[in-house]
C-alpha cells in the first residue's frame, strides 16, 4: 500500500473509532458525567483530537453544545477545557404517565430536562385505550405547539409490564383488565397521532429508578434500590451497574407483596399485611383517622398531613407505624439484594423526611448488612421521575446510536 493509501486507511480508522464513541459520549453528556471535553477524553480513553471530533459531530447532529470559550474559574490555572452541555433547542421525546389518580404528558429533552407539560387529568377510564389515547393526544398538542423534533415516546404505567409482549399484568389500581396490551395500544396511538420515533412502555417505579440513577439521587450508585409509593400501592426497582434489572420477563422486584404486618390489611394479591397496603397513602390516611377528600390526590393529602399536622398525636403515631413497616420491608430487601444506596419516592420520601433516624434505625437493626455497614437511604430528587424515566426509554435508541436522532432541519 502506498503512502496515500495508508493515510486514507488511517483516517477511516479514526473516523470509525470516533463514530463508535458517539453513543458513549452522548450518554456521558446526557447524564452530566462529562461536563467538559477534558473529562470526556478521559472517560472515553481516547485522544483529545478524537474527543474533539466526537463532540463536534454530536453538536452537528443538534444534540449537544460545545462552548470553546468558557470562563476560567477563580484561582484556576491554564486554559479551561471546552464545556459540554445538551442542546436546549434539540429534539425531545414524548413522555406519558398513567396512575390511579390521573395522567400526565410532557416533552423531555436530553439531560432529563422537562421542556413542557400538559395539565394533568384526574379522569381515568376503565378502558386503557381511552386513557392512553387521551394522554397521547395531550402530548401531540404539546409537540405541535413546541415545533420541536421528536425522537420517540415512552409511557409509565402502575403495573408490572411483561416482556416481550408489553402487557400490563396487574393494573390493580386502574380497573384495567389484567394483561391489557398497553405497549401495542400506546404504539398505535402514537403512530396515529403522527408522532415520529419508536414507542416504549414500562413500570412506573422501574422508570423512576432509571431516572434517579441517571439524573438524580441515585447517580453514581452501582447497585441502586428504589422503593416508592405514589397514589396507591408500593413498587420497587433495582439498577445494577447502570442497567435496570427487570428479571427474565420484566417482572422483577414486585416488592409491594412483601409481608410486613401478618395481621394487617387484606391485600389485592390475596395475602394480608403486604407492603403494598400497609405503607401507601390509603393506609396512612386510615391509620391517622382521616377520611380522604376528592379535592387533591391521595398522595398530596398524605404529604400535606405530614407537613402541616405532624405534631398531632394521631398523625405522628400513624407515621411512625408506617415507618416501622417500611423499615422492616427495606431490611429484608437489603439482606437479599445488598444495595449500595436506597432511594425512596412518593409518600416514602415524605416519611423519611418526617422520621429519618427512626427509619434508618429500623433498617439497621433488622438487616445483617445494615448492622455491619449502614446503607445510605436518600429521598428522590427529581420531580416527575416516572415521566423522566419514560423519556429515558425513548432516548435509549439515540443514546445507543446518535446517528439515528431526528435530522436537524435544513438551514439550521
Amino acid at each position: 500500500m502506498n503512502a496515500e493509501g495508508t493515510r486514507v486507511t488511517s483516517a477511516r480508522t479514526k473516523l470509525d473509532r470516533g463514530r463508535g464513541a458517539l453513543g458513549p459520549a452522548l450518554e456521558l453528556v446526557h447524564t452530566g458525567r462529562a461536563p467538559t471535553r477534558a473529562v470526556l477524553t478521559a472517560e472515553l480513553g481516547v485522544t483529545r483530537a478524537t474527543a474533539g471530533a466526537v463532540a463536534a459531530e454530536l453538536e452537528a447532529l443538534g444534540l449537544i453544545r460545545v462552548d470553546s470559550n468558557p470562563g476560567a474559574a477563580a484561582g484556576s490555572q491554564g486554559r479551561p477545557s471546552h464545556r459540554l452541555t445538551v442542546d436546549d433547542t434539540g429534539p425531545v421525546v414524548l413522555a406519558a404517565q398513567v396512575h390511579s389518580d390521573g395522567y400526565r404528558a410532557a416533552l423531555v429533552g436530553l439531560g432529563g430536562r422537562i421542556v413542557a407539560t400538559a395539565p394533568g387529568c384526574q379522569d381515568i377510564d376503565a378502558d386503557p385505550a381511552q386513557v392512553i389515547g387521551a394522554v397521547v393526544d395531550a402530548g401531540a398538542r404539546l409537540l405541535a405547539e413546541s415545533g420541536r423534533r421528536c425522537a420517540g415516546a415512552g409511557l409509565a404505567v402502575p403495573s408490572a409490564v411483561a416482556e416481550p409482549e408489553g402487557t400490563a399484568l396487574n393494573p390493580l389500581h386502574l380497573a384495567w383488565p389484567p394483561g391489557a396490551p398497553v405497549r401495542e395500544i400506546f404504539a398505535e396511538r402514537v403512530a396515529a397521532a403522527g408522532i415520529e420515533g419508536p414507542a416504549f412502555t414500562g413500570n412506573d417505579v422501574n422508570l423512576a429508578a432509571l431516572a434517579e440513577h441517571r439524573h438524580g439521587a441515585g447517580r453514581g450508585a452501582q447497585h441502586l434500590l428504589c422503593v416508592a409509593t405514589g397514589h396507591r400501592g408500593v413498587g420497587g426497582a433495582l439498577v445494577l451497574d447502570g442497567r435496570l434489572h427487570s428479571g427474565s420477563s420484566g417482572l422483577a422486584l414486585e416488592v409491594g407483596h412483601l409481608t410486613v404486618n401478618p395481621e394487617g390489611r387484606p391485600c389485592h394479591c390475596g395475602s394480608r399485611g403486604c407492603l403494598d397496603v400497609e405503607t401507601d397513602p390509603v393506609a396512612f390516611l386510615a391509620e391517622a383517622g382521616r377520611t380522604p377528600g376528592p379535592e387533591v390526590s391521595l398522595l398530596q393529602q398524605s404529604r400535606d398531613l405530614l407537613r402541616e399536622e405532624y405534631t398531632d398525636l394521631a398523625v405522628r403515631t400513624a407515621a411512625e407505624a408506617l415507618v416501622d413497616r417500611l423499615g422492616l420491608g427495606l431490611a429484608g430487601l437489603v439482606n437479599i439484594l445488598n444495595p449500595d444506596r436506597i432511594v425512596l419516592g412518593g409518600l416514602h420520601q415524605a416519611l423519611l423526611a418526617a422520621a429519618p433516624e427512626r427509619l434508618r434505625a429500623v433498617v439497621a437493626d433488622r438487616s445483617l448488612w445494615g448492622r455491619s455497614g449502614s446503607v445510605p437511604i436518600l429521598p428522590s430528587t427529581l420531580d416527575h421521575n416516572s415521566l423522566v424515566g419514560a423519556a429515558e426509554l425513548a432516548w435509549q435508541p439515540v443514546l445507543d446510536d446518535p446517528l439515528a436522532a431526528p435530522a436537524v432541519p435544513a438551514g439550521n
